[in-house]
Order: C-alpha cells, then sequence, then structure tokens
C-alpha cells in the first residue's frame, strides 16, 4: 500500500484498528466507487478515493471503541452505503472477535451491495431488508446511528422498539450541540461526548442509558 495513502490513516493509531484492516478499507472503498456508478451508495461529488477516505471510512472507524465487545451483536440503523455498519464489521473481523453486525437497510439495491461487500471481504454480518421502525422487541448490543433519522426520532425508535441494548451511538454534525440541547428537554441520558476526528464542528455522543421525562401539564 501506498505510504500516502498509510499516512492518511495517521488518526486511527490510538484506537483499536489495525493495519491489516486498511487493506479491506481500501477494497470497499473500490467497491463503492464501482457500484456508485450504477446506483447513489454516496452523493457523485463525493465519490473520489480520497473524500470517502477522509468523510466516511475515518469518520466511521473512530467510533470502534464505543463499541461494546462483550456483545454477540451491534447494529446499524438504516447502514445505506455501510457507513459505519461495514466499516465496524472489517475492524471487527481483525480484532477477531466472535461480533455479528446487523446492518438494518430497507433499500434493495443497497441490501444487495451490503450483501455484495460482506461476502467479498467475508464479513460476519447480517443484511436486515426490513423497516427498523416495523420492528419489535429487537435485542443488540451497540446500536449506532450516522445520518439515519433525527437523533429525536432515533431516540424514539431505541425506546420503543429495542427491549435490550448496551449503548447508543450518535454522530453529531454542525448543528448538533442544538439539536443534543434539545433532546435533553425530553430525555434523560446518560452519555459521553467525544470530539470528531474529522470534523471542527462534530462530536460523538455514546449513550448508556435512555429515559424518557414525564411531562407536566
Amino acid at each position: 500500500m501506498e505510504q500516502e495513502i498509510l499516512d492518511s490513516y495517521n488518526r486511527l493509531n490510538s484506537l483499536n484498528v489495525s493495519r491489516e484492516t486498511y487493506l479491506d478499507f481500501e477494497s470497499f472503498i473500490s467497491m463503492v466507487i464501482e457500484k456508485n456508478k450504477k446506483i447513489n451508495i454516496i452523493s457523485q461529488e463525493t465519490a473520489k478515493s480520497s473524500i470517502i477516505r477522509e468523510r466516511h471510512i475515518i469518520d466511521s472507524a473512530q467510533i470502534i471503541d464505543f463499541i461494546d465487545l462483550n456483545q454477540n451483536t451491534t447494529t446499524d440503523l438504516g447502514s445505506g452505503g455501510g457507513m459505519p455498519g461495514i466499516i465496524i464489521a472489517i475492524i471487527l473481523k481483525y480484532i477477531k472477535k466472535n461480533i455479528k453486525v446487523n446492518l438494518y437497510e430497507k433499500s434493495h439495491h443497497k441490501s444487495a451491495f451490503l450483501k455484495e461487500v460482506s461476502k467479498k471481504l467475508e464479513l460476519k454480518t447480517e443484511i436486515i431488508q426490513k423497516n427498523v421502525f416495523d420492528l419489535k422487541n429487537i435485542e443488540t448490543g451497540t446500536i449506532m446511528s450516522r445520518a439515519f433519522k433525527p437523533m429525536p426520532i432515533v431516540l424514539d425508535l431505541v425506546y420503543e422498539n429495542f427491549s435490550s441494548y448496551k449503548n447508543l451511538i450518535f454522530f453529531m454534525g454542525r448543528n448538533g450541540k442544538n439539536v443534543f440541547k434539545n433532546s435533553l428537554k425530553n430525555w434523560d441520558l446518560e452519555y459521553v461526548e467525544k470530539k470528531s476526528l474529522t470534523s471542527e464542528d462534530s462530536f460523538l455522543l455514546n449513550i448508556k442509558n435512555i429515559k424518557k421525562k414525564i411531562t407536566k401539564n
């Protein structure tokens, strides 16, 4: 692998990510670019290796230390093109933890792509082509939400549809502070906040407990 590409992954050096994973990351990037010529996995404007590496791969991989490695499953809500679900599955493959990543994606074409990637890269995943809002009593370890639905909707979904989970990870963007502040009006959350590796305006939330506040009339 070219040194320039290796250097671009330097920000992951302090995390639980081995160098072996980078080759799979690069294979995944190639698959995304190729499939993007037929269906929109990501926007056409960002379908370049360097941009995908920065905006999607590194951004997704940075949550690995939030993933509960003592559970049997991890769940990606609305996986789309597989960021972060596929990225986390690649990392877990080399950590050698027997954890399955459940990828919820209702789009037929994107689900087919996720299956194709999982097979080629030999990932331990299950692609669930269903609307997660229609399912009840879901059990999992870590839940990941990146560019899926607004925070209040995801909090409601997890509260109502998941019977068991360990933690919930949010990727918060430029308006994240206001969104989070407004969410705290309706929810008591036990959380840890972490600055994003890829954007000055973004941050990550690792939420352990979700409790709905009782509204007063």
